[in-house]
């Protein structure tokens, strides 16, 4: 099933999970033979088997670097400062020893 293909990246979490489950049910082992991560960081990513590696949105960051943004290109506020990583890889045991 997975010939060539050495992981999958999942556009959220609840999909992910589902991806594990029909994985498990054909027997394909990850992150043995494949890794997955998903997107978004839901809490029940931490608890499914194997524990789902994701990536986590610091939305709030994100809202207010596009207010920056618009403020600076309109002139009414600063020049838009360089942002910090708005996103951040949460490593748990859907990923292999490369991840």
């Amino acid at each position: 099933m997975t010939k060539g293909l050495t992981a999958v990246f999942v556009a959220n979490d609840s999909m992910a999970i589902g991806f594990l489950r029909r994985l498990n049910q054909r027997g394909v082992s990850v992150p043995r033979d494949l890794t997955v991560a998903g997107f978004d960081n839901i809490p029940e990513s931490e608890f499914v088997a194997p524990s789902l590696t994701t990536v986590q949105a610091d939305w709030e960051g994100q809202g207010a670097a596009a207010v920056e943004a618009l403020l600076f290109e309109i002139g009414t506020g600063p020049s838009a400062g360089g942002q910090s990583s708005l996103v951040q890889v949460v490593a748990r045991d859907s990923s292999g020893p490369g991840a």
